[in-house]
C-alpha cells in the first residue's frame, strides 16, 4: 500500500531581479521585474508502507522544497500530494500527528534544556497521556541508549548523541513515515553506523516508514531498497538500490601508503595517483575482484596504512546526470 503519492507535482518561486539600465531609477522601485525559478518541475513517485526510500541529489536539486511540501509547510504550485491519504496542504495539522521529521542541521530539542524536559513538551503537544508517554520514553531510553543523557543539557550533547535524542524525539508520538534529512551529517565512522542500525530497526519493528535525503553513500547503500534521484527539480532516476549499486555504485577507491617508494608495474589499474610511496586506485568491483588488486598492492612493498573508500556521492550522482542528461526520464517507475 502506498503511503505516499506524487503526481505531477510542482512548485515555483517568483524573484524579484532589477531590470538593466533602470536600476535605483523609479520605475524600478514601483514596477519590479519578476523571474520564475522552477524547483520542482513535474515529479511523480509513490513510496510504499514500510519502505526505506533514499531522495537524493546534489544541494539545490529540489528535495529541501519537495519534503516541505509533503509535510504542508509548502504548498505546491500544481500537481498533487497524498500523505497518509490526507492533503498536506489543507490537513497539515492532522498530519503531523502521523509524521516526524529529523533535520540534520536543525533541532527540535530546546538548545538550553536537557532532552528529557523537551520529550515532556512535545508529548503535551502531541497530546500523548502522561502514562503512555512515561512508557514511551522509558522504550526509546533503552532503545536509543540515551538514559544517562537525558538530564544533560542539549547544547552540552556532542552531535553524535544529539541525533540520537532528535531521532528518539520524532517518533515519540510513534509516526507512521519519518522524514530524515542528513541525519548523519558531520558524524564520524562509528556514529554514523550507530544511527544506520536505530534506523534500520525503527523500521523493522515499528514498521516505520522512512524518506531519507543523504549525502553519504554509505547511508544509501546500507540503509535502502529504492532511491530517487533528482536534478533542477525533475526525477532523472528511480530505481532500486540493488541495480543502482550494480550500475553506479561498484566503484571502490583504494589508498595504500608503503614505507618507501615501489614500483607498482602493470596490474592494469586504474591509478588516480601515484606519489612513489602513496598510490590511490580506484577499482571497479563489476570487473575485478578487490581482493586479487589489494592483493598485488600489497606485494609491491610494506604496507604502512591501507583505507578502501567510496567516491563522493556527488560524483556519483553528476555521473548519472550526465548519462541521463537528454535521455528518458523514468519518473513513475517503482
Amino acid at each position: 500500500m502506498s503511503v505516499i503519492k506524487v503526481q505531477n507535482l510542482c512548485k515555483t518561486f517568483k524573484v524579484k531581479t532589477k531590470e538593466a539600465g533602470l536600476k535605483g531609477s523609479v520605475k524600478s522601485i514601483f514596477t519590479p521585474s519578476f523571474r520564475e525559478i522552477h524547483a520542482v518541475n513535474n515529479i511523480s513517485f509513490e513510496v510504499e508502507e514500510g519502505e526505506i526510500l533514499a531522495f537524493i541529489g546534489l544541494n539545490g536539486a529540489g528535495k529541501s522544497t519537495t519534503i516541505k511540501m509533503m509535510t504542508g509547510i509548502l504548498h505546491p504550485t500544481s500537481g498533487s500530494i497524498e500523505v497518509l491519504g490526507m492533503d498536506p496542504a489543507n490537513q497539515r495539522k492532522r498530519l503531523s500527528y502521523k509524521i516526524g521529521t529529523v533535520f540534520g542541521q536543525k533541532s527540535q530539542l530546546w538548545f538550553h534544556l536537557p532532552p528529557l524536559d523537551s520529550f515532556n513538551l512535545l508529548g503535551s503537544i502531541y497530546e500523548l497521556d502522561k502514562e503512555k508517554l512515561k512508557s514511551r520514553i522509558e522504550l526509546l531510553k533503552e532503545v536509543f541508549e540515551i538514559g544517562d543523557l537525558m538530564d544533560i543539557p542539549v547544547r552540552k550533547l556532542s552531535l553524535g548523541q544529539r541525533i540520537r535524542c532528535e531521532i528518539a524525539a520524532s517518533i515519540l508520538h510513534e509516526p507512521e513515515i519519518i522524514f530524515l534529512d542528513e541525519p548523519t551529517i558531520g558524524l564520524d565512522v562509528v556514529v554514523k553506523q550507530k544511527i544506520r542500525e536505530l534506523i534500520l530497526k525503527l523500521n523493522k519493528e515499528e514498521n516505520t516508514t522512512i524518506f531519507l535525503t543523504s549525502h553519504d553513500a554509505g547511508d544509501i547503500e546500507q540503509l535502502c531498497k529504492r532511491a530517487i534521484i533528482i536534478n533542477h527539480g525533475e526525477v532523472v532516476l528511480n530505481e532500486t538500490i540493488k541495480r543502482l549499486k550494480y550500475d553506479y555504485l561498484n566503484k571502490k577507491v583504494i589508498h595504500i601508503k608503503y614505507n618507501e617508494a615501489v614500483e607498482i608495474g602493470n596490474h592494469d589499474l586504474d591509478i588516480l595517483k601515484n606519489r612513489g610511496d602513496a598510490i590511490k586506485v580506484q577499482v571497479d568491483t563489476s570487473k575485478q575482484d578487490i581482493e586479487e588488486v589489494l592483493s598485488s598492492l600489497i606485494k609491491c612493498g610494506k604496507v604502512e596504512d591501507i583505507i578502501i573508500s567510496e567516491p563522493p556521492l556527488e560524483e556519483i550522482i553528476s555521473f548519472i546526470y550526465k548519462q541521463n542528461k537528454g535521455g528518458d526520464r523514468d519518473e513513475g517507475a517503482q
